[in-house]
């Protein structure tokens, strides 16, 4: 009788007061430093300073307004050359003055590989970097400063409490054939990929469901639940899972962490699909960084 009278008195979050193992919270602390340090680190997601959408034909790349691809003033020319986009292919031609670099190499001409083959060629100037990314029909040049401010002033990750009941053995539920996954993004393209089933799990005695898309050897994850926009941030989350296994599959909210567009406005972040949007609090992972705003990003 007295441990009903606690429970109807203390509610859902007594049910969530658990006593972590020693093993699981340094594992957990050492994923999210890690996962700082990699947001950190040279040419990581707090350096991107720009995004420029390229045109049929010539785009003339340098530090004026004027021009289609801006780059940070530094100390190189104000005008490095351009990218002519013909039929989806991106050509870049370079001014010798410019000493800029392709992969490392001192060129003047490249053909340029885009994001979508996942090895994309990256043009260096100092600090500078950029390299062609493909969202939909468009083309775009995503340039990266790791002199950025946004990376000499960050403030660090701030993250809920380890909770280990927030590590959750899940139920997957394979697809006869995987199912295309159409997500939209912050820079309003739908965003492709394939599904090859959901996880089926239960918290605090209420199932749901998350489907994920595959990426290379792991599961991705894009959710959204109801801290979103108070402690987390407002357009959605990341978690990452091994593939399943037995037919369990484990999601680690612990490891929740927030999209580049919680960073930066030059992102092009997947939003969470109506399935994903979960009608209770995950008060696990990564919370919300600053006060950046989903409705400054770039289009």
């Amino acid at each position: 009788m007295l441990k009903i009278m606690l429970l109807s008195i203390l509610g859902p979050a007594f049910l969530f007061a658990t006593v972590n193992t020693p093993a699981y919270t340094a594992e957990v602390e050492k994923w999210r430093h890690t996962r700082e340090e990699r947001l950190k680190a040279d040419n990581g997601w707090l350096t991107l300073v720009g995004l420029s959408w390229l045109k049929e034909g010539e785009n003339p790349i340098g530090t004026a307004e004027s021009d289609t691809v801006v780059l940070p003033k530094h100390d190189y020319p104000a005008k490095i050359g351009s990218i002519r986009l013909q039929s989806g292919k991106a050509h870049i031609e370079l001014r010798p003055e410019a000493k800029a670099l392709v992969d490392g190499k001192a060129v003047n001409s490249a053909d340029l590989k885009s994001d979508t083959t996942g090895n994309p060629d990256m043009v260096t100037l100092g600090s500078v970097s950029f390299y062609v990314i493909q969202r939909g029909p468009r083309f775009g040049v995503r340039i990266k400063d790791n002199q950025a401010e946004t990376r000499r002033t960050f403030t660090g990750l701030k993250w809920y409490p380890v909770n280990e009941q927030y590590r959750v053995t899940a139920k997957w539920v394979p697809f006869d054939k995987p199912r295309k996954l159409v997500l939209d993004s912050i820079i309003g393209e739908k965003e492709v990929s394939e599904s090859p089933g959901y996880a089926e799990f239960t918290l605090n005695g209420k199932q749901y469901k998350l489907q994920p898309s595959t990426e290379e050897d792991y599961l991705f994850f894009v959710f959204r639940d109801t801290t979103a926009g108070k402690t987390t941030y407002p357009a959605a989350r990341f978690l990452t899972a091994k593939m399943p296994k037995d037919g369990t599959i484990i999601l680690d909210f612990n490891k929740a962490y927030n999209p580049p567009c919680a960073f930066t406005p030059y992102a092009t972040c997947p939003l969470p699909s109506p399935e994903n949007r979960l009608p209770i609090a995950i008060e696990a992972g990564e919370k919300m960084y600053g006060k950046h705003s989903a409705e400054k990003r770039s289009r």
